[in-house]
């Protein structure tokens, strides 16, 4: 495995744990050159639906844009990366259970938002103000009293 810092090859394992749902394995690796280290995960290759936008696109579906943007909301909230790991698999494996080749974007949001909930009600209400639109604060206000209930 090349490492992200230095690009040196020689790169060694230094620990190996499962993930909680066992579907994945987390690599700690050391570079051999600068003695850094990095993360690796190992996951089986699964094919995913195609994403269906809005405006009627078809886009692969792509996990890093998926992290992106639930780490946005998470911004400086005190969610573990662990925890958020585990809602993007909960997330891929309900995608891949739909056994559908494609997928309305509003879906996988619906998805996201469920799991936010869960994790951070700040996060949650963060990404559905920007999810849901809003063109007035009493709709903010509704879903933050949604929140509270």
């Amino acid at each position: 495995m090349k490492c992200p810092f230095c690009s040196h090859l020689d790169t060694q394992v230094v620990e190996t744990r499962p993930s909680e749902e066992g579907d994945s394995v987390r690599r700690r690796r050391q570079c051999g050159a600068c003695e850094r280290r990095f993360t690796t995960y190992e996951r089986p290759d699964v094919s995913f639906p195609n994403i269906v936008k809005k405006d009627g696109r078809r886009i692969d579906y792509q996990r890093e844009k998926l992290l992106g943007s639930m780490r946005l909301a998470l911004r400086k909230r005190p969610v573990s990366t662990e925890q958020i790991d585990s809602a993007i698999e909960r997330i891929e494996e309900k995608l891949l259970a739909l056994s559908a080749r494609e997928v309305p974007s509003t879906r996988i949001g619906e998805l996201v938002m469920r799991e936010l909930r869960k994790l951070d009600k700040v996060a949650y209400v963060r990404f559905a103000s920007v999810y849901r639109s809003f063109e007035d604060i009493d709709e903010f206000k509704h879903l933050v009293d949604e929140v509270r209930r």
